[in-house]
């Protein structure tokens, strides 16, 4: 009798052993299958994230209303999607005019302003190799990179469009989106899943004051600095840099140039003043809202936001840039809840035991 049972222990072991193998292969499978899909929707994945960032603004707004008022947060949130549209639209009304003025004249004075700087390159070695190293192949691949990193999904407005209406409606309803990914988590991991949720939503909040801030107080820096300096179009350089500011580590440089360039048509001493002024202003807004920044966000490592950016900005373009921050910074929640803590929660209850 023990000899016939034998086989069939065997029988049940090797069923279940391909059991799990071709439930290895399902998930791998599976895993494979998503990140096709994910690397073909990856540009929409990120106009979601901005859209939650955007809500993100306008909660921030709607609540601000409301401990000021005292008013239903139903209305706060109206007021707060409806006023920033507004705002931005009155501004663009006011101003758009002297900007659409600035922008023609800069549009004008820059390719002079390129064709004098080539030539006092050319007056030096140093000068001369540089520009070799613009021109060719060199100027082509240069002109290829940056045409990837501004390329978008929709083209800008429609990328714009999309980001405006997916903040509008995360606005509207967050709760059913937010209950809508809960579904999808075991029981047991619901409280861990809202605690990832409520670090993530306090980050991003953090995120976007302190850029919010940086960006309106770099802008009116550079305005007024450039304004007194005598360059012209200064109110679109301080825009220019103001929105760039959205990009650490490459915003700034991208944003000096023009700048810099204007100034040579003036003298290369006020050329120099112009980039005493980028670099100035840039120290004192960082030294003032990184503080602030980092009271409510996660500390991240140069290096890595650096390398975040880089990649994201190969895979995505511009948009991936922007965002780049923000994903690194939910990218070190995720790995500090579900891997940091159990590991050092698994450490505590080995050396307990021991």
């Amino acid at each position: 009798m023990p000899a016939d049972k034998k086989p069939s222990g065997t029988t049940k072991k090797e069923l279940s052993f391909i059991g799990k193998v071709w439930q290895t292969v399902a998930i791998v499978a599976l895993l494979v299958v998503f990140i096709l899909i994910a690397r073909v929707a990856f540009n929409v994945l990120l106009m979601a994230l901005a859209g939650s960032l955007m809500a993100v603004y306008f909660h921030g707004l709607g609540d601000m209303i409301q401990r000021n008022t005292g008013m239903k947060r139903t209305l706060a949130m109206i007021i707060s999607i409806a006023g920033t549209i507004l705002i931005v639209g009155l501004l663009f009304w006011f101003i758009g005019a002297k900007i659409q003025a600035q922008v023609t004249q800069l549009s004008n004075s820059l390719p002079h302003t390129i064709n004098n700087a080539k030539a006092k390159l050319n007056e030096t070695p140093v000068g001369q190799k540089v520009l070799d190293s613009f021109s060719g192949d060199n100027s082509k691949k240069l002109y290829d990179t940056v045409q990837t990193f501004f390329n978008t999904s929709f083209g800008v407005l429609g990328d714009l469009y999309i980001i405006m209406f997916l903040g509008i409606f995360f606005t509207a309803s967050p709760s059913l989106y937010k209950d809508g990914m809960l579904v999808l988590v075991p029981l047991d991991k619901k409280p861990m899943a809202l605690r990832i949720f409520d670090r993530i939503s306090l980050v991003l909040k953090g995120w976007l004051k302190g850029m919010l801030l940086s960006m309106v107080l770099i802008t009116i820096l550079i305005a007024v600095g450039l304004t007194i300096i005598g360059i012209p179009a200064s109110m679109v350089l301080g825009l220019i840099t103001g929105i760039l500011e959205i990009i650490p580590n490459f915003g700034p440089l991208i944003s000096m140039a023009p700048g810099v360039l204007l100034g040579l048509t003036v003298g290369g001493g006020t050329a120099v003043i112009v980039a005493l002024l980028y670099i100035v202003s840039q120290t004192i807004v960082a030294n003032i809202v990184t503080p602030l920044i980092q009271k409510k966000m996660i500390n991240l490592p140069p290096a890595l936001t650096l390398i975040s950016q880089l990649t994201m900005g190969a895979l995505s373009g511009a948009l991936g840039i922007i965002l780049a921050v923000p994903l690194l910074a939910m990218l070190i929640i995720l790995v500090d809840e579900l891997y940091v803590k159990k590991m050092d929660q698994a450490g505590i209850e080995t050396g307990s035991s021991t």
